[in-house]
């Protein structure tokens, strides 16, 4: 059994997306949902044998894991894992790239980038991406319009569904990687960490609303 842990984590369309990939897999599996409290949370992470682990907890797992990770989105085996950046496979270029965000996926990012300019509420605000060839939207927010891009940038956005901020980054001519090519690319990483076989992908995006 692989778990989702997070609190809270019923809209998640992960089990949709990994229970198609495991039957397509051949494999006796099963992915659920586990909402976790903050006071059960270190024991969640310690008796798990397979998960993910989502908002609000992935830095809090890397500690609870001793990571040297900033933060941690995959377990195996006790080990932890990140597969939140798997989505930059898929992009061309960063030679400018800006981090929105100051959470557990951001943190993964600037691990990914360690060149990228950051912006976060508790840090550097509004976000000036103007310059980015490259911009990563990791904040829950999803109807507020937080930055404006053009024709030539590349948005990575990682809620879903699809922000205001992306909707408006598609309508200027940019490049957007929504929330759902992001679950994807991150899921596919986390089946191969657990099974060590190649992840169904196709399968994967029919079973989320992709072609």
């Amino acid at each position: 059994m692989v778990f989702l842990l997070g609190y809270p984590v019923g809209h998640s369309l992960s089990p949709r997306m990994q229970n198609a990939a495991f039957a397509a897999a051949g494999l006796d599996w099963e992915y659920v949902l586990r909402d976790v409290l903050p006071e059960e949370l270190e024991s969640a992470v310690r008796e798990v044998g397979y998960a993910n682990v989502t908002a609000p907890y992935k830095l809090d797992a890397a500690r609870i894991l001793g990571s040297e990770l900033p933060s941690v989105n995959t377990i195996v085996g006790g080990n932890g894992f990140s597969t939140d950046a798997a989505i930059l496979e898929q992009v061309t270029s960063c030679y400018k790239p800006a981090i929105v965000g100051g959470g557990g996926a951001a943190a993964a990012f600037r691990r990914a980038l360690p060149d990228a300019r950051v912006f976060s509420r508790r840090g550097e605000w509004p976000p000036e991406v103007r310059d980015a060839d490259l911009v990563i939207h990791a904040t829950p927010v999803r109807d507020e319009l937080l930055f404006e891009l053009r024709e030539g940038q590349t948005l990575i956005d990682l809620p879903y569904p699809r922000t205001a901020t992306a909707d408006a980054a598609a309508a200027a001519g940019a490049h957007v990687l929504d929330g759902l090519e992001v679950l994807v690319a991150q899921g596919a990483a986390s089946f191969e960490l657990w099974t060590g076989s190649p992840a169904p992908v196709q399968t994967m995006r029919q079973a989320v609303g992709l072609t």
